[in-house]
């Protein structure tokens, strides 16, 4: 049988206006310190899963990266995903990793972003999008595209953070790092990095977006005080059944 994947592919979107995505508001540069602790996505996958419940059918991993969220994904539930991000070179890793798991079948790439994602409304049963709302170039727009993409009773799960079941061991070590880079030689950028994960911005962008009804979980980059989501901030949303139109409207 074949899946979604097989007729996507790799796609090009020429025209997407926001080709300078992730470059535009880099992250600091010395946050890869951070990749000598233990893997956070596979903790994420296992909230989305709880949280969001999602429908079997067309999964985005929006901003996907490599597919560090969409491959496990993939492993937990057997669903195909399509990754979509501006990057192509880090999803043609993803896809070959995903060749060497025998799952080449059921994850696919398209090249876009988050303002302009290019697929009909009301078609997709799950967004999930990790680490990558805080680079978009318009959040507020990004979220609407989320919203209209989304098909009835499908859901999003966008934000960043390590997961509710991360070792406590890893991340007291996390938030005590960004609190000590806070106060160091790159200390103006990582002060803008935690104001971006606070939960009163993500409440911001989501009213903005016209979003009417939705929830933040989680207190933030330097907090693990929410235990339903330890360390981080996310939004939860849900397209209503009976809301197939804009919800701006």
């Amino acid at each position: 049988m074949r899946t979604l994947a097989t007729f996507i592919g790799v796609a090009t979107l020429a025209a997407c206006p926001c080709a300078g995505w992730a470059q535009q508001s880099a992250a600091p540069a010395n946050i890869r310190s951070e990749q000598s602790l233990p893997s956070r996505y596979p903790y994420v996958v296992k909230d989305v899963l709880a949280f969001c419940r999602p429908a079997k059918g067309f999964w985005v991993d929006l901003g996907a990266g490599k597919g560090q969220v969409a491959i496990p994904l993939i492993e937990a539930t057997g669903n195909p995903v399509v990754m979509l991000d501006p990057d192509r070179e880090a999803m043609a890793e993803g896809l070959e990793i995903a060749r060497e798991k025998k799952l080449e079948n059921r994850l696919s790439a398209v090249v876009g972003c988050a303002e302009a994602m290019p697929f009909p409304d009301n078609t997709v049963d799950l967004v999930v999008s990790r680490g990558s709302i805080f680079f978009w170039d318009d959040p507020v727009k990004g979220l609407k595209e989320v919203y209209r993409v989304l098909r009835p009773g499908g859901k999003a799960y966008i934000g960043g953070g390590a997961g509710s079941g991360y070792p406590k061991w890893a991340v007291e070590k996390l938030i005590q790092q960004r609190k000590e880079k806070m106060q160091g030689d790159a200390a103006d950028q990582w002060i803008r990095f935690v104001e971006l994960r606070r939960p009163e911005q993500m409440k911001r962008w989501a009213k903005e977006s016209g979003l009417h009804e939705f929830e933040v979980m989680g207190k933030g980059a330097i907090s693990c005080e929410d235990e339903r989501t330890g360390q981080g901030v996310w939004l939860l949303l849900e397209k209503k059944p009976e809301d197939r139109g804009d919800h701006d409207s």
